[in-house]
């Protein structure tokens, strides 16, 4: 079976074998018809529409040690920071201003901020802005606190699984952390009734086709509401300084992948790709995206949160440029909405 062949095959039945699979993801030469085919079925479900989420990373402390994060605990590089309650309610009220209807608290696994800290900040974000959606991004937690935030008021909860094969998994984080755990916390949250999102690294360290394969068939058994995909950007402030990172062409072909496969899933066009490419996010909406996330963090610390290096942290990636990055979506084709963008299933 050609290229064309299995694109179509994938279009019309949402799935083909692991081996058809492995073809796409390896082959450049199905960039074009995937992107096609993808753009296709993202229209019938949402449209020229692409929404907007208000980022703000409000702690780049960790707990955790995973050896390609930049905000690792053991960086001592890192120069660390902590937003107060007041700080992080302030960016909510720009982003509303902005038009924002979804804000997305993401940051370290900091112990600093327990469970109640959490529940009421995202409290009075539900208070303050009842209309808006509320995305938690803070990591492994027990299935009690989840609850507790969700009975707070948040709705949305972001966890990328990394990778779906435990022996790879292994290779990525210390022994302290388990797939079998990442993935206990993803259904949790299914069951507790948030709107899910996973996914996973393009191009990491020792990864090889048959673990996005595998990624791509635990995103079928999980069935999240969001898939949020990125190339690997190495940081010199960790063990995997040396390797290199992962490709654009290979990051599109899996968004379009992905598209094909969950038609109704939310996809982010992500930073990662906008800093490996200058027109990244562009190309990441025309492949099948339909999200972009610019920060609402305050300028002092968005240099500060730095999982990979030379992330693109001004300009257009700044909320406070909508019309910067409304330009930048149009030229894709496509119109940036103010709406709170729930999955369309």
């Amino acid at each position: 079976m050609n290229g064309c062949d299995i694109t179509k095959k994938l279009f019309d039945l949402g799935d083909v074998s692991d081996d058809e699979l492995k073809s796409l993801i390896e082959n450049d030469c199905f960039n074009e018809p995937l992107a096609d085919a993808a753009d296709i079925r993202r229209r019938e479900n949402y449209g020229d529409e692409v929404y907007i989420r208000g980022l703000i990373e409000f702690t780049n402390y960790c707990r955790n040690n995973c050896y390609y994060c930049g905000i690792r605990r053991d960086n001592r590089c890192a120069e660390r920071y902590r937003l107060t309650k007041e700080e992080i309610l302030s960016c909510c009220d720009e982003g509303y201003r902005l038009g924002f209807r979804t804000f997305v608290m993401q940051g370290g696994e900091d112990p600093h901020y327990t469970d109640e800290i959490i529940c009421d900040i995202v409290s009075e974000i539900r208070s303050r802005f009842p209309d808006c959606a509320i995305t938690l991004s803070i990591g492994e937690k027990p299935r009690e606190s989840y609850q507790a935030y969700f009975d707070a008021g948040a709705n949305r909860y972001l966890l990328r699984h990394e990778t779906a094969d435990s022996v790879h998994y292994g290779k990525l984080h210390p022994d302290s952390m388990s797939l079998e755990n990442r993935k206990r916390c993803l259904f949790d949250l299914k069951e507790i009734g948030y709107q899910v999102g996973s996914g996973f690294m393009v191009g990491s360290p020792y990864q090889r086709t048959e673990n996005l394969v595998a990624d791509l068939r635990f995103l079928q058994e999980l069935q999240p509401d969001m898939i949020g995909i990125g190339p690997y950007i190495t940081h010199a402030e960790t063990p995997f300084a040396e390797f290199k990172s992962g490709e654009l062409n290979t990051t599109l072909r899996l968004i379009s992948i992905l598209r094909l496969m969950f038609p109704y899933a939310l996809i982010p066009s992500t930073t990662a790709l906008g800093t490996i490419h200058p027109q990244g996010r562009e190309l990441g909406l025309k492949a099948g995206a339909n999200v972009v996330m610019p920060n609402l963090s305050p300028v002092s610390v968005r240099k500060l949160y730095a999982l990979y290096e030379n992330k693109i942290c001004t300009g257009e990636e700044a909320a406070q440029c909508r019309g910067c990055l409304e330009r930048r979506v149009l030229s894709a084709g496509y119109r940036i909405v103010t709406d709170i963008g729930n999955v369309k299933k």
